[in-house]
């Protein structure tokens, strides 16, 4: 029996899945984000450490019976000099080179698709797309929040926190967005809203990027200006599709699969909005549901990376858990 560990890092959370070769999941674990960026590249040892502890321990086995990893760490591979650093940290927690990295982008592609041809668009605190085509894989966007990431859960909640200032004005008509962040965000006194993003969050992404749920409420309440952040959004998401399709050279004549991960899908104005986006593009999109998680996603990888994908079958058996 084969094992494979599969770890998908995010900006909120870092998930571990250990599964063997019959598509049966021996463990799973949760620890906090292992996005390095606010307290330094240690952090990432910190934490895979924990984790792969942890899925051993559930599953009884030591590191030297995992077979293959993968490790999906966000922002790996947008600052060069960091790249040997984080791949060299597996090594110290795993004990051994069967091991690969590469950023989280892929575990989204690879769980979605169930590592197949075609292109998936990432939407959660920040945004991108990543697919591939005959072996050649390409990602877009995920330029970070302050000058990227359209389509995001960071840019609907800094396009909300905009919207939510100019209906305080009288910029803009009051609509349900204003009683909605004050009760979110605990104020009563609109400039407080200043007070509480920038010193008692420190602006930390995460806590700014959960405001697009309050977004999504307000667009539910009827809110027009809610309601159009959340359409640009999806239609911010369809661009980066086709711009990714366009440089993997898919032609205008193939069937190109798209599937979607990430927490802002799970809001149905983006989701439809992003069905009825893609569709208006003129080449030939099969949007497809996610088949797994971008966890499952990376063992997925991992099982690939070794030269054993999953058979079908085990496919099937993670599909119906």
């Amino acid at each position: 029996m084969a094992r494979y560990l599969g770890v998908d890092g995010g900006g909120s959370k870092t998930a571990f899945v250990l599964l063997d070769d019959a598509g049966r999941v021996l463990a799973e674990a949760r620890t906090a984000s292992c996005y390095y960026f606010d307290e330094g590249i240690e952090l990432v040892g910190r934490i895979l450490t924990e984790g792969v502890s942890e899925v051993c321990r559930q599953a009884g086995v030591t590191t030297a019976d995992i077979d293959q990893a993968f490790f999906g760490l966000p922002g790996y591979g947008e600052v060069s000099s960091d790249i040997a650093h984080l791949d060299a940290l597996p090594r110290d927690v795993l004990g051994h080179d069967r091991f690969s990295c590469d950023n989280d982008m892929v575990c989204g592609w690879a769980g979605s698709l169930g590592a197949v041809d075609g292109i998936n668009v990432i939407s959660g605190t920040g945004s991108m797309t990543y697919g591939e085509r005959r072996g050649r894989g390409h990602r877009v966007g995920g330029w970070s929040e302050l000058f990227g990431d359209e389509g995001s859960a960071y840019s609907i909640a800094a396009r909300g926190l905009n919207a939510f200032t100019r209906m305080s004005d009288g910029r803009l008509p009051r609509g349900p967005l204003v009683d909605l962040v004050r009760a979110r965000v605990g104020i009563t006194s609109d400039l407080d809203v200043i007070d509480v993003v920038m010193n008692r969050w420190k602006g930390q992404r995460g806590r700014i990027a959960d405001l697009a749920k309050t977004v999504v409420a307000a667009a539910q309440q009827g809110d027009e200006v809610a309601g159009r952040i959340l359409a640009d959004a999806s239609g911010e998401l369809a661009e980066i599709v086709e711009a990714t399709r366009v440089e993997l050279g898919f032609s205008g004549d193939e069937v190109v699969p798209v599937s979607y991960s990430g927490g802002v899908f799970s809001a149905e104005p983006v989701r439809s909005g992003f069905e009825q986006a893609i569709a208006a593009l003129p080449a030939r999109y099969e949007l497809r549901t996610p088949l797994l998680g971008p966890a499952i996603g990376a063992a997925l990888y991992a099982a690939k990376r070794a030269g054993s994908p999953l058979s079908p079958q085990a496919l099937e058996v993670l599909r119906s858990r």
